[in-house]
């Protein structure tokens, strides 16, 4: 279907969604002067927010300025916001609708019943009130949120780990995606941050980049300056390939950007891990770490865990990253090689979800049955971080920019 003839669909449907809510909104404040407040936002914001996309990502993800950023996200941010006050409108309104058929049935004449108008202005009322919330969070998200990095921190014990490794400090972060950032200062300070935990080891478990090799140029040399006394390493993600044919004169340029990626994380000192193992060695002890390339179900499946695993010792403790958690469950799991843990990122959370109070809720636990924090299954961890950066929608609702510090300790201390 022509892309022009999508869009102009999209626009419509678009229009007629918004012309329902602007009713409820009627309906709900009495001042015609809100309800043109409300039609400015609603309508400006989405096709500013169209205008600004098509000719933002003409090119691929790169390089985007604040201003773009949060013209995208905003136009999301009140469609989101709009769905949660659809619920209200619409519940009104299908009482609404029953109590007319009602009247139907028993032959009486519908009347202008003060009461039905009292509630309908109440329902709709509650609806645009509460709507208040999601719409302050994603406000933050989108602008102050998806740069207030979380620290996450936890001790896992392992009975087969060597003594040396006790108390060995390990700061993972994952989906960086470059071509999504516009504040150069802003990741600066989050690489700082990581940098501050004073880990042994530095994992990164891939999504350097959104598409495009040259995305990552800006921050080579504040990636390039973290250290860890044991190294820093990394593996691919499914962004890293680079795949997209739209975005290329030709298949050879697309290979020519894969290949400038990975030479970028050589180049800042990070080493790939593509289906291989490293020992990382303290006194007369040592540990295995793991990396396989992408493996994902609908993504890249270039992992290949039996030949990662291939120079590993049945009993030696190992640690694996792989990027898509869906390799956990499908591949890692049901092999004979018991890993330890295993460490993995992709998901972002959605970069929108709940995490509080004991509820832990996002939309992408429809996709990923493993999609954020801890997970332990048949003895073997799991850790999916929430990302670095972000992608698309340029913020964080609920689900803060994660750095992870794990500490291993060693329960025959």
């Amino acid at each position: 279907m022509n892309f022009w003839l999508v869009v102009f669909l999209i626009v419509i449907v678009a229009l007629l969604f918004k012309s329902y809510m602007l009713r409820g909104v009627r309906q709900a404040l009495t001042s015609p002067i809100w309800a043109i407040v409300y039609a400015t936002i609603s309508i400006g914001s989405m096709l500013v927010g169209i205008i600004t996309t098509i000719f933002a990502f003409s090119d691929g993800m790169i390089g985007l300025t604040f201003l773009e950023n949060f013209t995208i996200a905003f136009m999301l941010t009140v469609l989101c916001c709009e769905f949660f006050l659809f619920i209200f409108f619409l519940f009104d309104d299908a009482i609404i609708l029953g109590s007319y058929l009602q009247k139907k049935a028993y032959f009486k004449k519908p009347q202008n019943d003060s009461s039905d108008k009292s509630r309908r202005r109440f329902v709709k009322t509650l609806g645009l009130g509460l709507t208040a919330l999601p719409f302050s969070s994603f406000l933050y998200g989108i602008t102050k949120g998806k740069y207030n990095f979380n620290l996450v921190e936890l001790s896992l014990a392992f009975k087969n780990l060597p003594k040396e490794f006790n108390e060995f400090r390990i700061v993972q972060f994952s989906d960086f995606h470059a071509g999504s950032f516009d504040s150069f200062e802003k990741v600066k300070e989050g690489l700082a941050l990581l940098q501050k935990q004073n880990a042994d080891l530095i994992l990164f478990t891939g999504d350097l980049v959104n598409d495009l090799e040259a995305e990552v140029l800006p921050y080579k040399n504040v990636l390039k300056n973290l250290e860890a006394p044991y190294g820093k390493f990394s593996v691919l993600g499914n962004h890293d390939y680079s795949q997209d044919i739209d975005l290329f004169d030709s298949q050879e340029a697309a290979q020519a950007n894969f290949e400038a990626i990975k030479k970028h994380y050589h180049d800042v000192n990070f080493q790939l891990l593509n289906n291989d193992s490293v020992k990382i060695e303290k006194g007369n002890q040592h540990i295995r770490l793991i990396g396989v390339e992408n493996w994902g179900k609908g993504f890249v499946k270039e992992g290949d865990i039996d030949k990662a695993i291939a120079n590993c010792k049945e009993n030696e403790f190992s640690i694996l990253m792989s990027h898509d958690p869906t390799h956990w469950e499908e591949k890692v799991l049901p092999h004979k090689k018991h890993i330890d843990i295993t460490l993995s990122g992709h998901t972002h959370g959605t970069q929108v979800g709940i995490e509080m109070l004991g509820i832990k809720w996002s939309p992408i636990q429809y996709l990923y049955k493993r999609w954020a924090g801890l997970y332990k299954e048949l003895g073997q961890y799991l850790y999916v971080n929430r990302g670095f950066g972000f992608i698309a929608f340029a913020g964080r609702v609920g689900i803060p920019p994660e750095i992870t510090v794990l500490t291993l300790k060693s329960e025959m201390v």
